[in-house]
């Protein structure tokens, strides 16, 4: 069969040689972090001088020798954990994983030897480089992402992909690739046989059977195969003898959408590539843990906060002499009703005069030039300024400080069964929606972000979520 969209495909740019290149010079940026952690602490611990003189050892610890050797060691274990991986850049914690897992182990094996050998190591040596370095190292790697994911959302730096399967499995597949440009993956073409020429876009330049050969044509890095179609488990293990040698590697996609891989194990059995699917858990520590977070940040934050609060709370007054605060039955966790509190953003008896048109999705209702929004108002939604009430609502224990958004009982009773999980945790100030778009999502988007985070939320989904909220704050995107 011959190539049927071929010319189309050749504006499409190898990312792969560039990442690599990038990942040498986040090699050199680790190499001068931990550099800097090692050798400042000894500087800070010792001064100048290479000796650690006022200790007893068994051996005579030369702290210069020890630090290079420490530095050798960190780089090397951070190779070894995957560091480096240029498929773990720009998406996902399995870089960020990596790289704490790296100094920790290196940490507690320098904490075992020490023991076992008696060398007493200088603890506030050993207790400012590690964490100092982990840091540092955290947020060079997070600059680095930050730059490569700009650069991939305009088709830079990424893999060129050919996707094979049947047109309805790749439509989902295209479109959750597209989602997440930050991963690296631009699809060029699909390999399909249903009778179409397009498929979201994508030209469609072959049968299934041709995949193997045309990804070798068309020099694609990755060829991204959905669990469906003509091949059977015959096909797919024909399809990876047949780009052996060739440098284009095969990604199957198990069709398991919205399941995150902390919750995906896999174990070969009788040579079958076993996938066990965890339950989703809502109890234990880390349920403590976010439950504990929840209190002490939004505490502190009404405490230093307090003089915003003020202010908001006198130019909301100064407006019109109304209310303050404006409160609304929401829809908590497991379908118990809540009173959830903003500072006011629209005029008295807004409630009353809901106007016919709406912009938004699904049951929301949302018009991005609301009359009955007042100009102080327009300001603090502008800046989400209107929201900083619920941190009551958190110490209070209705809300948290992550979570999917907080219905309306009148949302919620149209809600179909799967979007019920969402009332499976606590609604939060912040979640994947505001993080995404906000607004102006669609209400299949929305609801998609919220049942991600409710089937695979963490505590470390929690910080990601925080750390990108800021971002988004100032961005304004999707606030009104």
């Amino acid at each position: 069969m011959a190539l049927r969209s071929e010319p189309a495909l050749k504006a499409a740019t190898h990312g792969r040689a560039r990442v690599e290149r990038v990942t040498r010079w986040i090699l050199v940026t680790d190499v001068l972090v931990v550099l800097w952690a090692v050798l400042g602490a000894q500087v800070l611990r010792f001064g100048t001088t290479s000796g650690a003189t006022g200790t007893t050892s068994t051996w005579d610890l030369e702290y210069t020798w020890v630090s290079a050797g420490i530095v050798v060691l960190w780089v090397l274990l951070l190779r070894l954990h995957g560091a480096y991986d240029p498929r773990m850049f720009g998406h996902g914690i399995q870089e960020y994983r990596a790289v704490g897992n790296a100094t920790f182990r290196l940490f507690a094996a320098l904490a075992i030897v020490s023991y076992l050998a008696k060398l007493e190591l200088a603890r506030g040596y050993v207790l400012v480089a590690f964490p100092a370095g982990l840091l540092v190292l955290l947020l060079t790697r997070r600059m680095w992402r930050t730059w490569l994911g700009s650069h991939r959302a305009r088709g830079d730096y990424a893999d060129l992909v050919l996707v094979v399967g049947d047109a309805p499995h790749l439509r989902t597949l295209i479109r959750d690739l597209r989602a997440a440009p930050e991963a690296g993956f631009a699809v060029v073409g699909a390999c399909c046989s249903d009778d179409v020429t397009m498929i979201d876009g994508i030209p469609v330049v072959g049968t299934e059977d041709e995949a193997a050969a045309l990804a070798e044509r068309l020099d694609v890095d990755v060829l991204a195969c959905s669990v469906s179609g003509r091949r059977g488990a015959d096909g797919l293990r024909r399809l990876s003898w047949a780009l052996e040698g060739t440098g284009v590697e095969l990604v199957v996609s198990p069709g398991l959408t919205d399941v995150a891989g902390p919750r995906i194990r896999s174990r070969p059995v009788a040579g079958l590539p076993l996938i066990y699917v965890e339950e989703p858990t809502f109890t234990g520590a880390p349920l403590l843990l976010k439950s504990a977070l929840d209190v002490a940040v939004a505490g502190s934050l009404m405490l230093v906060l307090s003089p915003v609060f003020a202010v908001v709370a006198l130019l909301v007054w100064l407006e019109d002499r109304g209310p303050v605060f404006y409160s609304q039955d929401r829809v908590g966790i497991h379908g118990r009703r809540f009173v959830m509190h903003k500072f006011r953003s629209m005029r008295v008896g807004a409630d009353a005069m809901v106007p016919t048109t709406n912009e938004g999705a699904g049951p929301l209702f949302k018009l991005r030039e609301d009359p009955r929004v007042t100009r102080i108002g327009r300001f603090i939604r502008r800046y989400s300024l209107d929201e900083l009430p619920q941190f009551w609502n958190i110490i209070r224990r209705d809300m948290s400080l992550v979570g999917p958004r907080p219905p309306l009982a009148s949302e919620v009773a149209v809600y179909e069964r799967d979007v019920h999980r969402r009332l499976l945790v606590k609604p939060g100030l912040t979640g994947l929606w505001q993080v995404s778009g906000r607004s102006d999502l669609s209400w299949e988007d929305s609801v998609r972000l919220d049942l991600y985070y409710v089937e695979n939320w963490s505590f470390t989904t929690d910080l990601r979520i925080l750390w990108r909220t800021a971002r988004a704050v100032f961005d304004r995107r999707g606030a009104y």
